[in-house]
């Protein structure tokens, strides 16, 4: 074999390839797949320097990594909102309606898998990392060479991401699992652990052997110019990417509902496992418009399948107690498989749910899961009570700390603010690197000076001293001396930072950050009403905050006391024409909506949503709709796209 003979074989072996993986229509034989393969072998043996990076060589594995780096997401991995009923669905299309009165759904299966992200640039497959937090995840850039579908080279030489689903064909799952009981492993609970299992797997081979399926179903970084998510996507498979059995483009509420009905009549049929529909607006103006809440974006819903039930017995009802003191009645029951996961627990989710369904020990009870909602009772039944149930009182006290709890009806909490089940816990998270970030208070260290009574409560760590920690095993002056150091640099901090460490429930690094931006110091005595208002915040956030920060107000204010909390560093403004003016973005835009934002607010815009006579000005492009007239009614200042770029000139 000469070099052009390789190089017509490569490209024939990744035609072959890609008809059986992609197309599921194979156009070859194994025996003539492998007879070419091992003459390409041998080429790349005797000519390493002449290996392409296409080649089907490359998806084998072979190497075998210490661990995976951590990689920066280029644009961030968002998760989807659930529903479960057409009713949440005809709420979630009103709030549509409220921006816009004509749009598109895209409607696609939703696999249930291990999401990732592959970067292509100038055509090759650079980096492939996998969801995370949705920032930063794990590099399995070699692992993601090894599957199929996955293309090494795409037709396309702009910087691209891609998102999708790692999955596994139920078959090759049984499979999977038959071999790791002969071989006296633990099988893994359902294919979704399979597939994630596999993708991260240090021994590449490994993940070659597993027969992972790659479905891509959205993009991130991208310079496409198409103005519907179909017909993104529709590129994207033209690229040689797998499609979706199924899909449907409408503009029917009615037509997708019987689309998603349609799917829970096949998905047993479907190889690979779904877990319910995805459902997106079609029109990429109008995603952008519609914008993210702090979680989720607001133009995509996963319309969730029905939930696969089973009867078991409650064999006990045991009390948790959380970080922020809530007390949570969880069910022990005997153990039953559900959608192929072994289910030992059920939450009750309050005290008041068990008085309503009357649920006592030894009760036979129907419980269901669906996807990664915790496994939940939905019904007693009455009928098969034998006189060994046993009737479950309201606690009075916390189980951990034996304090009296509060009974606020739905929620019971220990105010116990040293009752360990909070203490300990809210101080590793008030530690942890997202927080506070204090080097070297880990977990075992929290628990071991929680233990020698040395702390108490957040506030105790900034009293505790040299002398103190010198008298604990395993603390030699160097570490002690750090430990002490790097508490007491943290009591600098900004106030998003100080806020997300303080452990609230629902309040993470990016609400805890717009919460800083709205009221800074006055956050403290915000009130539900103004709570409200913040994009992205709902009613379970805003009386959740309201009701922790009536409770621990004192205790706050006196570790700010202790502290120096800063309010956010704000980036360098560039004064223009925009500088503290409220500016609404509309229509179809050249460049991409949220670089236009990024630019304004550099520039030192307020870029709202909606337009009001606080508006002073609107920018627009093509097609611009309801706002743009708006504008116009209100005698709002327009200025188009092209003006807009001149303005910074």
């Amino acid at each position: 074999m000469n070099l052009e003979n390789y190089k017509d074989a490569v490209e024939r072996l990744n035609s072959w390839a890609k008809a059986y993986y992609t197309l599921d229509n194979p156009i070859a034989s194994d025996e003539e797949y492998d007879e070419l393969y091992a003459k390409v072998e041998k080429f790349e043996k005797h000519n390493p320097a002449l290996v392409l990076s296409s080649s089907p060589t490359k998806r084998v594995g072979g190497i075998v990594l210490e661990g995976f780096e951590k990689a920066k997401h280029l644009k961030p991995m968002w998760s989807m909102e659930d529903i479960f009923s057409v009713d949440e669905l005809d709420t979630w299309i009103k709030r549509i309606k409220k921006v816009s009165d004509s749009f598109t759904f895209y409607c696609e299966p939703k696999f249930d898998g291990a999401s990732l992200d592959v970067i292509y640039e100038n055509g090759k497959l650079k980096q492939a990392i996998t969801r995370g937090d949705g920032k930063i995840g794990e590099d399995v850039t070699q692992n993601a060479k090894t599957i199929g579908s996955i293309p090494l080279e795409i037709d396309y030489k702009e910087l691209i991401s891609i998102t999708g689903e790692v999955v596994i064909a139920k078959d090759d799952f049984e499979t999977i699992n038959r071999a790791r009981m002969q071989n006296k492993e633990t099988p893994f609970a359902n294919p979704r652990n399979a597939a994630a299992g596999s993708l991260r797997q240090l021994d590449t081979k490994i993940t070659a052997k597993r027969k992972l399926l790659f479905y891509p179903w959205g993009i991130g970084e991208n310079s496409l110019k198409f103005d519907l998510l179909s017909d993104v996507m529709k590129f994207v498979y033209s690229l040689g990417f797998l499609k979706p059995p199924n899909s449907v483009i409408t503009k029917s509420r009615d037509e997708v509902v019987k689309f998603y009905n349609e799917l829970v009549a096949i998905r047993e049929k479907i190889p690979m496992m779904l877990d319910g529909m995805a459902i997106k607006i079609d029109e990429i103006t109008l995603e952008m418009e519609l914008g993210y809440t702090v979680k989720y974006p607001k133009w995509m819903v996963a319309f969730k399948f029905p939930a696969i039930e089973k009867v078991t017995k409650i064999k006990d009802i045991i009390t948790q107690v959380g970080r922020t003191g809530v007390l949570t009645p969880v069910a022990i029951v005997e153990p039953v498989n559900i959608d192929g996961a072994v289910v030992e627990r059920a939450t009750l989710h309050n005290f008041d749910e068990i008085a309503r369904k009357d649920i006592r020990i030894n009760d036979s009870v129907i419980i269901i899961r669906s996807g990664d909602v915790i496994p939940k009772v939905t019904k007693v039944l009455v009928d098969r009570r034998d006189g060994t149930q046993k009737e479950v009182a309201r606690p009075t006290t916390c189980p951990i700390c034996h304090s009296e709890v509060l009974d606020e009806g739905i929620l019971i909490k220990c105010q116990n603010l040293t009752c360990p089940a909070r203490v300990v816990n809210s101080i590793i998270h008030y530690a942890s690197r997202k927080c506070m970030n204090i080097d070297g208070l880990g977990d075992k260290i929290v628990e071991l000076l929680y233990e020698k009574k040395l702390v108490n409560s957040i506030e105790d760590l900034y009293a505790l001293s040299l002398d103190e920690l010198l008298k604990l095993e395993g603390f030699k002056e160097k570490k002690s001396k750090n430990l002490i150091y790097s508490i007491q640099k943290s009591k600098i901090v900004e106030l998003h930072k100080f806020i997300n460490a303080l452990g609230i429930e629902h309040i993470g690094e990016v609400a805890a950050t717009k919460l800083a931006e709205n009221f800074g110091f006055d956050w403290i005595d915000v009130k539900y009403e103004d709570l409200v208002k913040v994009d992205g915040f709902g009613e379970e956030i805003a009386k959740s905050l309201e009701e922790f920060l009536r409770v621990n107000r004192d205790k706050i204010i006196r570790l700010m006391q202790i502290l120096s909390v800063q309010k956010p560093k704000s980036e360098h403004m560039i004064e223009s024409i925009f500088s503290a003016k409220t500016v609404v973005i509309t229509g179809a835009m050249a460049q991409p909506r949220d670089k236009i934002q990024e630019l304004l607010e550099k520039h030192g815009a307020k870029v709202t949503k909606s337009v009001s006579k606080k508006t002073d000005f609107v920018i627009y492009g093509k097609d611009a709709g309801s706002k743009y007239a708006k504008a116009k009614e209100l005698g709002v200042n327009l200025m188009s796209e092209e003006e807009m770029f001149s303005a910074f000139r």
